[in-house]
């Protein structure tokens, strides 16, 4: 099947499914506005599913008109406060143009490049949880054991060149190398970092491949799981790992984040 054809098939998926399409933002301050909300609740959604390891993590967004620059938190602040208004606007440089506090350099260092080298990115997160951790020191990829882990099946890559934490750009050029042109990439004895054409899908796919993860944990320490045929594997991420499909997962979580803290939506 060819790169056409999939694009295809995953659009008649979406239609099939009935799968909205993200909205579309008449003048880039609505949508630097938009971005903003969904990076500060894509914060709370990493707190509110125990996905937050101290000071590490990071989520960020590319900015609608300044598109070598992105919006992220302050360094060492706690993701589940995290407003629109804390977030820092941070050029490629490395320096902070907008908001008030630090930077996480490492977040610097990795999403910088990998903003840099695609631009369809807008959003971009990485965190260590449990599960993305302890399966980044298997040293493989995801198996298509399950209809969510399909989503990512010829989309995710493994980076194995693990130097401790990523403060050197030319690292995180290495990464997004590694990420290519896919959604995921696991990062040996570190976790994973997940991309996408909306905030939205960016953080849905790291929440969910945190949780294939763990179902492929669980399916291994309990006996030896059968997975998916090849052509059913692809059949089904061109049925679940469409962006818009990524983008419409993380609808309802926006609501139930929104529901508990409706200034976000404002």
């Amino acid at each position: 099947m060819t790169v056409t054809d999939e694009a295809a098939a995953r659009v008649l998926a979406e239609e099939l499914a009935n799968i909205p399409a993200p909205p579309v933002f008449p003048t880039p301050a609505e949508e630097r506005a938009h971005r903003k909300r969904r990076v500060a609740a894509g914060y709370r959604v990493l707190a509110r599913f125990g996905l937050d390891e101290g000071i590490a993590g990071h989520i960020t967004a590319r900015d609608p008109e300044l598109t070598d620059h992105f919006w992220t938190a302050p360094f060492g602040r706690y993701f589940g406060a995290i407003l629109p208004g804390d977030l820092l606007l941070v050029n490629d440089e490395g320096e902070v143009v907008e908001g008030k506090g630090p930077l996480n350099q490492a977040a610097f260092a990795i999403h910088s490049e990998v903003h840099r080298a695609r631009p369809d990115v807008v959003g971009a997160v990485h965190a260590h949880g449990p599960h993305g951790k302890s399966f980044s020191s298997l040293h493989r990829t995801l198996a298509p054991l399950t209809q969510d882990a399909c989503a990512f099946h010829g989309s995710h890559t493994f980076h194995e060149d693990y130097t401790g934490v990523v403060f050197d750009p030319e690292e995180g050029r290495r990464i997004a190398e590694s990420l290519g042109t896919g959604k995921a990439v696991i990062l040996a004895n570190h976790g994973h970092l997940t991309v996408g054409r909306t905030v939205d899908s960016a953080i849905w796919w790291f929440v969910t491949m945190e949780r294939s993860f763990q179902a492929e944990l669980m399916a291994r320490a309990a006996g030896d799981p059968v997975p998916l045929d090849e052509e059913t594997a692809r059949m089904t991420a061109e049925q679940v790992g469409g962006e818009e499909v990524g983008w419409f997962c993380f609808q309802p979580i926006w609501e139930r984040i929104v529901s508990e803290r409706p200034e976000l939506a404002e």
